[in-house]
């Protein structure tokens, strides 16, 4: 169910509305395909697949959403073509050798919607877990701007409910540690935060304008080479990595997790109970579950979450996590 996971923090006073409301907001905001001249659409889709009709599941206290989007792209070289064979014509028709930006600018407009309704389609979805009573609002996209766009979405979706008040206010997670800087400690000094440990896939890169990149793939990790890229300024923009033996990840510089992997004795259990109908029950319950326990483990492995003040976010016991950390 979640490949990827952007995480966002909602506002502490806000209220998950009557999911039928949501449902009605949502109804009204439903995905349709794109027009003939249409170069994108955005809409909602049942989490469940297309038996189903329903836009808000609720799975226990977890509520599931899925944005679809559809995108005619254009190849960027045959819309300057098309340009460059009205400009031609134009030249040829009036006699002049220069045409003016405006003018340019009128024939690119028009070779796109001259284009559009014979470029193909694509479609992807994503899903979009609230979790209203711990605050925290997930999204399946491994880009910060693609979440972003799916929470857009949202948050447009439940002003349209009447009294929804307060706001989702839903802002990405920031913590006390880059994990940049974090996944480089840990590196180099061999040693992994409680509750993990470091797989054997890794990506370093320089921050600098060559970009210089060292990958390693199914390579052991605790070698002085690794290390010595680190102090030579390379930094870690991906960490493989697992969860107390039950959940592989790859976590970013941007403190996002990627390839998300529910492991055999997470899964074993499933398969001797047995699913619901369609399985998406179990799914969700599953990997809402897991994800419920990860997250506080990476954020304070991460130094812990600070506030929108910029002060370090209280626990669940109401205690500011110690920085685990020395700044590198």
């Amino acid at each position: 169910m979640f490949k990827s996971a952007s995480f966002f923090r909602i506002a502490t006073d806000f209220v998950m509305p009557p999911l039928e409301a949501l449902e009605e907001a949502l109804q009204s905001a439903q995905f349709m395909p794109c027009g003939a001249t249409q170069p994108e659409s955005v809409g909602w889709v049942p989490p469940r697949g297309n038996k189903s009709t329903v836009l808000v599941e609720a799975v226990g206290t977890q509520v599931i959403l899925r944005l679809c989007i559809e995108r005619r792209p254009l190849p960027a070289s045959a819309v300057k073509a098309e340009v460059e064979e009205r400009v031609e014509k134009y030249k040829q028709e009036t006699g002049r050798e220069r045409v003016s930006s405006k003018i340019k600018k009128e024939f690119k407009e028009e070779a796109i919607q001259t284009l559009l309704p014979r470029a193909f389609t694509k479609r992807s979805s994503t899903t979009l877990w609230i979790d209203p009573l711990n605050k925290f609002l997930v999204v399946d996209s491994g880009s910060l701007a693609g979440a972003d766009k799916v929470v857009g979405n949202l948050v447009e979706a439940l002003s349209e409910i009447p009294g929804s008040r307060p706001g989702i206010m839903a802002k990405p997670v920031q913590t006390t540690m880059a994990a940049g800087a974090a996944m480089a400690h840990w590196l180099s000094s061999r040693e992994a935060p409680v509750s993990f440990t470091v797989d054997r896939d890794c990506e370093l890169k320089m921050p600098d304008d060559q970009k210089s990149t060292v990958r390693y793939s199914r390579h052991t990790l605790e070698i002085d080479e690794v290390a010595e890229h680190i102090a030579s300024g390379k930094v870690p923009t991906q960490l493989a990595m697992t969860w107390n033996e039950r959940v592989s990840f790859v976590l970013t510089d941007m403190a996002q997790v990627k390839k998300i992997k529910l492991l055999d004795v997470v899964l074993d259990g499933v398969q001797e109970n047995g699913k619901d109908d369609d399985g998406f029950d179990t799914d969700a319950a599953i990997v809402t579950g897991e994800l419920s326990a990860l997250i506080p483990d990476i954020l304070e492995a991460l130094g812990g979450e600070l506030s929108i003040d910029g002060g370090t976010a209280p626990t669940a016991t109401g205690q500011s996590p110690e920085r685990q950390f020395a700044a590198l």
